[in-house]
């Protein structure tokens, strides 16, 4: 399974990816805009890890992103469980020397075309940091709207943070 438009392509991850993913990830500019989940630092351990639970999975709903044939980043689609089952949350990231280049929008709408079309969601939804213009940016121009505010509930850096929510529905 590959998604593609113009220099990005998104295609399933493989143990290849490892050593890049661990180079690109490990970088705090990126982890400050992830959950905890994401460690900093990041270790070639950790996207090994990550690579043997997502590599294999079907339907597919984690995707490495190239850009011009080299591996920038991931993003994923995380269904919804029982009531939420017709929803999923968009998470991506890119590394660094991939920012400003439009790779994200692009990326962003293959990804949500593919979770409406593909596997059925109704609805694709995501909270971003207060600090992270860049990515409001990206869902702001793939047609996602800004549903809420949700004020001082995301603890990062030792600072409370609002978490800004967005989505995007499908109208087919």
């Amino acid at each position: 399974m590959e998604l593609i438009d113009q220099d990005v392509r998104l295609r399933r991850l493989g143990p290849l990816d490892a050593p890049r993913m661990a180079e690109l990830a490990n970088n705090e500019k990126i982890s400050r805009n992830l959950t905890d989940g994401f460690p900093h630092p990041y270790m070639l351990a950790d996207a090994e890890s990550f690579l043997e639970r997502f590599s294999e999975q079907e339907p597919l709903t984690f995707f490495a992103i190239e850009y011009k044939g080299e591996y920038a980043g991931n993003i994923s689609l995380m269904p919804g469980q029982d009531i939420h089952r017709k929803s999923a949350e968009i998470g991506y990231f890119l590394g660094e020397p991939f920012w400003n280049k439009g790779i994200a929008t692009v990326a962003v709408s293959l990804i949500t075309e593919y979770g409406f079309r593909e596997l059925g969601f109704s609805r694709i939804h995501t909270g971003i940091f207060e600090y992270n213009q860049a990515s409001m940016r990206v869902l702001e121009k793939c047609g996602f709207v800004k549903e809420g505010i949700f004020r001082k509930s995301v603890f990062k850096m030792n600072r409370l943070w609002d978490e800004v929510r967005y989505a995007k529905i499908n109208e087919k």
